[in-house]
């Protein structure tokens, strides 16, 4: 996809969003939406444009640390549903709960009797969540295999992006196959007909953002919401009020910039 084509209609979605915000805030809805899929796939970027133009007070970003030693004696969704919204909010979860059908159980994080526990109850928490009125949406990003080799390297490469990798993230690519299958077992138990599961191929990032938020607008029953007019009031006349001198202050001196 074109920049300028993508730069125009992303900021066209997003101008939707903005709509569903207040929606969201007007009607107190609750909305969830997951974002999973392969390292490198796309997903840190997709939810940046999603949440660019939203109010952080409204719509929150999620994306959980390892778990504490005392969150691992809980039960295992304890520590996702402390970040659930309440009325008139929106989170977005950069990996969710679905972390242990994939890194976990791939690389051995949990015991079978763990992952196995997890395939049975994850169907039932989530049709808990909607049937409780919460609107849940989940994106698996899909990634090729040549694809997230080259993002690796260019992460790689990249100082401002080298911190994105870790040697788990490396080690993806000699498990591919593992986490191939523990995907494919993942959507056999969870794509369920109260919360399905929609694929976002991502080999095109931009693409991938555009179809993904499309998508979601497309499944929200969102209206546009009147805001208050709003008019800017005339400049009151002074008072006689002066400005302390600029030698009395700190002020944070211009940053030399290099000769062009």
């Amino acid at each position: 996809m074109g920049k300028k084509l993508y730069e125009r209609e992303l900021l066209r979605l997003q101008t939707e969003l903005v709509a569903v915000q207040e929606w969201v805030r007007a009607e107190g809805v609750r909305l969830v939406v997951v974002f999973e899929g392969r390292d490198a796939a796309g997903k840190g970027g997709a939810i940046k444009r999603v949440a660019e133009h939203l109010n952080p007070r409204v719509a929150r970003i999620v994306a959980l640390p390892a778990p504490s030693e005392r969150e691992r004696g809980q039960w295992y969704f304890q520590r996702y549903v402390e970040q659930l919204p309440t009325a008139g909010e929106i989170v977005l979860f950069d990996r969710s709960w679905y972390n242990r059908a994939g890194v976990e159980h791939v690389m051995g994080f949990c015991g079978d009797k763990e992952y196995r526990r997890f395939l049975r109850q994850c169907p039932l928490f989530e049709r808990m969540l909607v049937e409780d009125g919460m609107l849940l949406r989940k994106y698996w990003f899909s990634v090729s295999d040549a694809v997230q080799e080259e993002r690796f390297r260019s992460r790689l490469e990249d100082p401002t992006r080298r911190w994105k990798l870790s040697p788990m993230d490396l080690e993806s690519l000699t498990r591919w196959e593992a986490y191939s299958r523990a995907k494919d077992t993942m959507f056999a138990h969870t794509d369920i007909p109260e919360s399905p599961w929609y694929v976002v191929e991502s080999d095109d990032k931009r693409r991938a953002r555009i179809n993904m938020i499309a998508h979601l607008l497309s499944t929200l029953p969102y209206y546009e919401v009147p805001g208050p007019a709003l008019t800017l009031p005339p400049r009151p006349p002074s008072t006689g009020y002066r400005r302390p001198p600029k030698a009395s202050q700190t002020y944070v001196p211009d940053h030399p910039l290099p000769a062009t």
